[in-house]
């Protein structure tokens, strides 16, 4: 025998289920954080041999010509922030960062100009490094496809994947010290890139972190932007995985 079920069961049924409250904004750092806790490249075993000095010469090499083609491409992903971005105070601001990268007219050194003496004070010449001949396949896909990331997500998803920069100074400063520690045949002169991040990296972080925290409030729109945060690991993670096992043999560029 069939039983009709009561008016009040069937509404109760139909009441869709309330949606999780967002984070605090300490606990939403406190997540965004903790990804980078958990998973940032600092952490990679590439990353962390270097910082032992027990890199080759060819490998810390091979390191700074496929690490070219990330550099490359931040001042491209930048740009696509700007273009998706409405906000022209917003816009005012980011754009400080393709200058960091770009440089400007009239001699003012940019990042990239800063890693291409970085790759000559490690051995590698202008010449290769810009044309990406030592560039393998799988850091080339994982750039790549933070570039398209930054392209077809909202504009505040790709601040908040940007939020590896919170670690940067850690990294940065260990980094520094490494080389001059471990590595002396690279001529310090060339390691001004390090020195210059560690000054812009909290700046652009700082003014990242108060983007994605103001304006992501819903508990949805706070795990996209920690989401968002956890695919660059992948992608940084995923570079040094290509670096570390290096081109198979007969591979050329």
């Amino acid at each position: 025998m069939s039983v009709t079920p009561s008016p009040a069961a069937h509404n109760a049924r139909s009441v869709p289920p309330a949606s999780p409250a967002p984070w605090s904004t300490d606990e939403f750092t406190r997540r965004l954080r903790g990804v980078l806790e958990r998973r940032y490249h600092h952490l990679h075993p590439f990353n962390q041999r270097m910082h032992r000095g027990e890199l080759s010469r060819e490998e810390l090499q091979l390191w700074v010509a496929n690490r070219f083609y990330y550099q490359v491409n931040i001042p491209i992903k930048d740009a696509l922030i700007l273009a998706n971005c409405p906000e022209p105070e917003v816009r005012r601001k980011w754009i400080q960062r393709i200058v960091d990268h770009d440089g400007r007219d009239g001699g003012e050194e940019g990042g990239i100009e800063a890693w291409l003496r970085l790759g000559e004070a490690m051995g590698v010449g202008r010449e290769e490094m810009l044309s990406h001949r030592r560039l393998l396949p799988g850091a080339r896909f994982a750039v790549d496809a933070y570039v398209e990331f930054c392209r077809s997500r909202g504009w505040l998803e790709a601040v908040a994947a940007s939020l590896t920069e919170l670690f940067a100074p850690l990294i940065v400063k260990e980094r520094l010290a490494a080389i001059l520690s471990h590595y002396p045949w690279v001529d310090p002169e060339g390691l001004q890139y390090f020195r210059n991040r560690l000054a812009q990296a909290p700046r652009d972080a700082e003014h990242a972190l108060a983007l994605v925290t103001e304006r992501f409030r819903t508990r949805a729109d706070q795990e996209r932007a920690v989401a968002a945060l956890d695919f660059k690991c992948d992608v940084l993670w995923c570079l040094l995985d290509a670096v570390e096992r290096g081109p198979l043999p007969g591979w050329e560029a």
